[in-house]
């Protein structure tokens, strides 16, 4: 999906200005995972930058996956050829906090560069994860998603249930799942993504501590606390629902949203950047907020944002910084973040971003598409809730999965899996954080 050009006049001025100013050009590199139309959006967003003033030229390139992404920055510093701009998926914040060498915080670039910025403007779900509990922006929030809840219309009307009010509780969640299971659905229920709905914005959006040390934000080496008593009762319901055919297991990442779409599975929680392949299935649906559970005082809190941000890499001279803050200035301006929220289903950085899609009608037009905003905006972060940052969070995910994975299968219960799973991951992150240091 091509985004069209801010402004003609932009585009013809920058052609007038003719090979010579061309050539005088900084060239800021921009390395991202980005692919499809997402791609398109990448390239067409560094053609208008480029087009809206003469000292600078981002320059995009695709360099992989996510892990690819990550991995070839780490290298390309090491060998002190690294780009000015990468893009970080969600899972790879802890990584590049723990580099504080090697990255140069967003809030230093936009202030030396003599670009306007209040980190008051910004959702604060959004800002608060990719900050030091000072405050201080670490990196640009660029294509940011919430985990919500995804309803087949269809199964529901035929469980004698309404969607006029969706269910808010895990409690509701599974009674709603068992019924329309008893009444003939396929499934009731499945979830993309575990370790990141079910463990670790489940923590946040039910205030509790997934890990000391905030998380992980205050220290390389925190202890995870993900076999609380909450944790193990919500997930010893979904082994329950499991074994009775209620819940069906997808996969550790995106897979299970196949089940929804194909409509197998009548409830789904997902990212809220999955709302575009919803629609084009052709579903009869409606988004409802991310289920909090009953016993977890305080809740529903705030969610954390998946998706990825941009990170800027130290040892650039101080002009190219300020090409960088330039950029980063242009895509926080209101009509690019509205835009961008709005034919991509990623949320928009700023307040003012979200009051003009307000505005515009976007929301009344297309219900529940600001669902994934009013999580994050709901109440100001918590130390629980400011999100995960673990040094080695990609590795430990893996290790949560392979128990999670145990459980489901009958082979051992919730607080067998947990303990395993939280002893597991303290000792790779200790693990992690000894060859950092």
């Amino acid at each position: 999906m091509m985004l069209k050009p801010i402004s003609r006049l932009l585009l013809a001025a920058a052609a007038a200005a003719g090979a010579t100013s061309a050539s005088a050009q900084t060239e800021i590199q921009w390395w991202h995972a980005m692919t499809g139309a997402n791609n398109e959006v990448v390239e067409t967003l560094a053609k208008e930058f480029n087009a809206s003033q003469k000292d600078y030229k981002v320059v995009p390139v695709f360099k992989g996956t996510y892990p690819e992404t990550l991995n070839a920055g780490i290298a390309a510093f090491r060998a002190k050829q690294a780009p000015h701009i990468i893009q970080v998926f969600d899972v790879g914040t802890g990584v590049m906090m723990g580099a504080r060498g090697a990255i140069k915080p967003v809030a230093q670039v936009m202030k030396e560069g003599g670009e306007k910025f209040e980190i008051k403007d910004y959702l604060p779900g959004i800002v608060g994860y990719y900050s030091t509990t000072q405050g201080e922006l670490l990196s640009f929030p660029f294509n940011s998603s919430s985990p919500i809840a995804y309803y087949n219309k269809k199964a529901f009307e035929k469980a004698g249930l309404s969607t006029a009010k969706l269910p808010q509780t895990w409690a509701e969640v599974f009674d709603a799942a068992r019924k329309i299971k008893a009444a003939g659905w396929s499934c009731g229920m499945t979830t993309t993504w575990p370790t990141w709905i079910g463990l670790e914005n489940f923590a946040a959006w039910n205030n509790l501590q997934y890990a000391t040390d905030a998380n992980g934000l205050n220290s390389l080496t925190p202890k995870l606390k993900i076999d609380g008593p909450v944790f193990v009762k919500f997930w010893q319901s979904l082994a329950d629902l499991q074994k009775e055919g209620v819940f069906q297991y997808g996969g550790r990442t995106s897979e299970a949203k196949t089940k929804f779409l194909s409509g197998e599975c009548a409830i789904m929680t997902e990212s809220s950047g999955g709302l575009g392949d919803v629609v084009k299935s052709g579903i009869d649906y409606a988004t409802g907020p991310l289920p909090y559970h009953p016993d977890a005082a305080g809740a529903p809190q705030n969610t954390t944002p998946g998706g990825a941000s941009l990170w800027v890499f130290g040892g650039k001279p101080a002009n190219d910084y300020k090409g960088v803050a330039k950029f980063f200035a242009f895509l926080a301006q209101t009509p690019i973040q509205a835009r961008l929220h709005q034919v991509s289903g990623y949320l928009p950085v700023t307040f003012a971003a979200y009051e003009q899609t307000k505005k515009d009608g976007f929301y009344d037009k297309n219900p529940g598409r600001d669902q994934p905003i009013k999580q994050m905006t709901g109440k100001a972060p918590t130390d629980n809730s400011r999100g995960v940052r673990l040094v080695n969070l990609p590795a430990v995910r893996d290790i949560q999965n392979e128990e999670i994975e145990a459980l489901l299968a009958g082979k051992q219960d919730a607080k067998t899996a947990l303990s395993r799973a939280a002893e597991r991951s303290n000792a790779a992150v200790e693990q992690a954080a000894k060859a950092l240091q």
